[in-house]
């Protein structure tokens, strides 16, 4: 009886600090951090008809542009990613898919450049204020993704928590959010102000 005490005190605190429970509970965090970013992408699909349709009621002519920006919207909210299951090759096409969408919302901010009134519209600008709050959110939520992913990765390959990985789960390190090579050549340019 007092070796199997012995043997418990031992083994007691290293099983609270061997990642017994930081390793599931990790995995989970990083699961929900993406559906987060998902959800943020379907906040944005669902806000852009709003605003196509006001811009619609102004910029008849501009329907090329609307056009582009409704594909767009349509591609991006058919590329879904399953986050228990994502691979580095569906996060970039989801990425792919979701830059996309950001290029016609672009192209679709310059032509409300062009006509002053739409930008006066006051429904026109509750829904961009809509459409900034957004982005602002996607990019938050983007952000706690990426650190959640570095978490998970530190518990997976750091001891003494690797150690119960790979004797217990067996679980691989997730692929880290990254720019597209389109993205990281726009972001790397130093944007223009013209006055």
């Amino acid at each position: 009886m007092k070796n199997l005490t012995l043997l418990v005190l031992f083994v007691l605190p290293f099983l609270v600090g061997c990642g017994i429970q930081s390793l599931p509970q990790g995995k989970n965090a990083t699961e929900a951090a993406l559906a987060e970013v998902n959800n943020q992408y379907k906040r944005r699909a669902d806000l852009i008809p709003n605003l196509v349709n006001v811009v619609k009621g102004y910029a008849k002519h501009e329907q090329e542009t609307l056009t582009q920006v409704t594909e767009a919207r349509a591609k991006a909210t058919s590329n879904q990613i399953d986050p228990s299951k994502v691979t580095p090759e569906q996060l970039a096409k989801f990425q792919q898919a979701q830059q996309g969408l950001s290029q016609a919302l672009g192209r679709l901010m310059v032509v409300v450049e062009k006509y002053p009134d739409l930008k006066a519209d006051q429904n026109f600008r509750d829904l961009q204020a809509q459409l900034e709050g957004t982005e602002n959110r996607i990019t938050i939520a983007r952000q706690r993704y990426i650190e959640s992913i570095n978490a998970f990765n530190n518990l997976v390959t750091v001891p003494p928590t690797s150690w119960t990985n790979s004797i217990m789960y067996h679980f691989e390190k997730m692929p880290q959010w990254d720019m597209t090579a389109e993205e990281k050549a726009t972001a790397e340019k130093a944007p223009e102000v013209k006055f």
